[in-house]
């Protein structure tokens, strides 16, 4: 049976290391969060009932991460009468994703090759890496419907999936969240190249996508 003094030696001796131990850090990157990639679609592929539907996805992962106390909107456009610009939508910035890496300072830098969006950067609500080109599974094609400026396109040819609301007929604008594509040139992170074959999920995987969204806290 060890002895009391030996007992009191081997407990200071733990209290020592304990001292000289670095403090353990517990808060969490994604509580600061202001930008991610949904880390799924909501479930009829651009059919995401519109902008008030694609905002309340955003929402409903940020706050199953614990950044649900912002306001979050998605960054998408919208075409015909009173068309909305996603980058009018989404607040002046700065964002950071759920590692605390900056995207961008504002909404200018969010539309210039200054912009801190690729494939490690551009993270889910969970701070997870999305696949992109030559990943086995490519999902790098994000919804956007707006031009490389953010803003939204003319009426016309489709390039919304008849804003926000179809899963068959039509066509949406698409980014490249990993700034890569197959073809040389196409690298832009919001308006890669329209979607072919309709506006369902199996259209929007047919190009490598999965009705993914970017969505940005506006405070």
């Amino acid at each position: 049976m060890k002895s009391l003094s030996n007992i009191l030696m081997a407990a200071g001796g733990l209290t020592a290391l304990a001292l000289l131990a670095p403090p353990a850090v517990a808060q969490d990157a994604k509580a600061d969060m202001t930008f991610f990639v949904t880390s799924a679609n909501p479930g009829k592929g651009a059919d995401l009932g519109g902008l008030e539907g694609a905002d309340a996805h955003c929402q409903q992962l940020a706050k199953a991460v614990g950044a649900g106390d912002r306001q979050w909107v998605a960054y998408l456009s919208t075409q015909g009468d009173n068309a909305v610009n996603a980058r009018d939508r989404i607040g002046s910035g700065p964002w950071v994703n759920a590692k605390g890496m900056q995207i961008a300072e504002n909404v200018e830098t969010l539309h210039t090759e200054q912009v801190n969006i690729n494939k490690e950067t551009a993270l889910t609500e969970k701070g997870e890496q999305i696949g992109g080109v030559g990943d086995e599974t490519n999902l790098h094609d994000i919804l956007t419907g707006s031009q490389p400026d953010g803003t939204a396109f003319a009426a016309g040819e489709d390039r919304t999936c008849n804003n926000w609301t179809s899963s068959t007929e039509g066509s949406a604008m698409l980014g490249h969240h990993d700034r890569r594509g197959r073809q040389a040139g196409i690298n832009s992170w919001n308006s890669a190249h329209p979607s072919r074959g309709g506006c369902g999920t199996e259209a929007l995987k047919s190009t490598g996508g999965g009705g993914l969204l970017y969505c940005f806290a506006k405070n």
